[in-house]
């Protein structure tokens, strides 16, 4: 099921940054998707064990890791002007090796690596608008966790596309293709 749209229209970064602080939403291509319901206990656990275990193989070095809320501004560049940035999301775990690509408001660019966790409210936007998006701006690897089949699909981008999928089950280690040092036990995200 997709989420509802804020209202007809197109908006942008700039739209964006008006509207309330106490509502959590995400524009993807210019159209505004609600971020409601809260994510349940199950898609909190798995995102911060994944998070801590990124954390920590990724200690010391350029990658920094971000849980949700963390705004990712897939534009051109920094540069890009606030009315012209139609794409500004808050994947579940962003990872970003370009410390270039940071400022005070998150990130903007693509991320080196994005994770999506699908629930009941987000699946279907997970799985093909934002697939799509994190394609089309360049994201290198994107993870979609499906935590009722203890699995995660990889795509990685190639020659600008995503390929088909790799599917990873618990209790197998899943490789990072952009970050080659890292193998993540997937029993211990999926670890209750």
């Amino acid at each position: 099921m997709t989420l509802a749209a804020k209202r007809e229209g197109r908006f942008t970064y700039a739209d964006y940054l008006g509207w309330a602080e106490d509502e959590r939403w995400e524009l993807i291509e210019g159209v505004a998707f609600d971020m409601t319901p809260a994510p349940t206990e199950q898609h909190q656990r798995i995102l911060m064990n994944l998070a801590a275990l990124l954390h920590r193989a990724l200690e010391g070095g350029p990658c920094r890791v971000y849980p949700a809320p963390f705004d990712v501004r897939l534009a051109g560049s920094a540069t890009t002007a606030e009315d012209e940035i139609s794409t500004v999301v808050q994947p579940d775990i962003s990872v970003v090796c370009d410390p270039g690509k940071l400022d005070e408001a998150g990130c903007v660019g693509a991320p080196d690596l994005v994770v999506e966790i699908l629930s009941p409210s987000t699946a279907y936007k997970d799985q093909t608008e934002k697939l799509a998006a994190y394609e089309k701006h360049g994201v290198l690897e994107y993870w979609i966790i499906n935590p009722d089949r203890g699995s995660v699909l990889v795509y990685c981008l190639e020659a600008g596309t995503y390929g088909k999928p790799t599917e990873y089950r618990s209790p197998e280690q899943l490789p990072a293709s952009v970050l080659p040092a890292v193998k993540i036990p997937l029993l211990k995200v999926f670890e209750e």
